[in-house]
């Protein structure tokens, strides 16, 4: 199997904290330096994982749930977790069973617009209840051969979904997207193709970051009761850290996110800010929460400048996964790097 978003994506070139990266004089965050440590993990952590190579069955890996014996290679896979979906189809497998988030799409559209030649076996997908409460009886009627889920919510079900299917829990949170997306490529005895993807992306955010400037970018999410900004131990953090991104000075916290009440909209400013509004898809749609309509907001200098970009919720704030890191850094490389005005 070929990592299909490798090739679909390059076409269109949420609370654990971890060490923050170091900021430079000018603001500028420094990845891959002796001095510089990235906001998350980059490989599966010391004693993790499978001693087996690349494709090689039966392989035994340990995870974040304990260890798991995984007989072939899977066919039939279900996944609990934000980000898994998007992370198993990148390395070309579609699996039978999904888990919903909280008034989300059981596929997220971004994914179905990533994958079109799956789109029969996406329709078909079983919904296998929520992410927070999935539905077991669902999951054993699909007679998986293994099942994805993070330890953040799944650990305490770990003994029961075992008990219907190999199991293997990655770690979670949006921060450790790439050694999650490793270790569950090494579940698929293909982990060598995970590595190839994010060392092209690695590749690609670099090349982005030699162009970008000095522009801070700030990463804001409105729901109907929060309005967030997105600290450098986030998934939209980390893809900036290895672009290099400035982050204002207001973001560079150590945490995946901090809710801003209607009068801390200031500490959203940035030179180009990149939001969602849950639920909108366009900027007329966007324009009819609150937080748009606060004065504050208005008067923000990227807004009233037209560098406010409104973005894809999904990708950017709610699946961390490797197709959506594509999917961000193509937005980022549209706005920054073509020098956009």
């Amino acid at each position: 199997m070929s990592v299909v978003a490798g090739a679909v994506l390059g076409a269109l070139a949420t609370l654990a904290g971890c060490a923050s990266a170091p900021i430079e004089a000018s603001g500028r965050l420094e990845p891959a330096t002796e001095v510089a440590a990235p906001p998350g993990p980059t490989q599966i952590p010391a004693g993790m994982g499978a001693a087996e190579p690349e494709g090689r069955f039966p392989r035994t890996i340990t995870h974040f749930g304990g260890s798991t014996t995984i007989p072939a290679p899977p066919q039939r896979i279900v996944v609990i977790a934000t980000g898994q979906t998007d992370a198993i189809l990148t390395l070309g497998v579609v699996p039978v069973g999904v888990a919903h988030g909280d008034d989300a799409d059981l596929v997220p559209r971004y994914v179905q617009e990533a994958f079109p030649q799956h789109a029969e076996q996406l329709a078909a997908v079983a919904p296998v209840g929520s992410r927070q409460n999935p539905n077991l009886e669902a999951i054993a009627a699909l007679l998986p051969d293994l099942v994805l889920a993070n330890a953040a919510a799944s650990q305490e079900l770990y003994p029961v979904l075992s008990e219907i299917a190999p199991t293997v829990l990655v770690e979670g949170t949006g921060v450790n997207w790439k050694q999650d997306f490793l270790l569950l490529a090494d579940s698929l005895g293909m982990q060598d193709h995970a590595q190839a993807f994010l060392d092209g992306f690695t590749a690609d955010a670099a090349a982005l970051g030699a162009t970008a400037g000095e522009e801070t970018v700030s990463f804001v999410r409105v729901t109907a009761d929060r309005t967030r900004v997105f600290g450098l131990a986030s998934f939209i953090g980390f893809v900036a850290w290895d672009a290099g991104l400035v982050r204002p000075e207001s973001q560079r916290f150590d945490a995946t996110s901090r809710d801003l009440s209607p009068e801390e909209l200031a500490l959203a400013a940035g030179d180009r800010i990149y939001y969602s509004v849950q639920g909108a898809t366009t900027e007329a749609q966007a324009a009819a929460s609150a937080t748009l309509g606060n004065p504050l907001w208005q008067t923000l200098p990227a807004v009233r400048d037209g560098h406010a970009v409104l973005v894809d919720d999904d990708p950017w704030y709610l699946n961390a996964g490797p197709t959506a890191a594509r999917l961000v850094l193509g937005d980022l490389e549209t706005t920054l790097g073509a020098g956009e005005s």
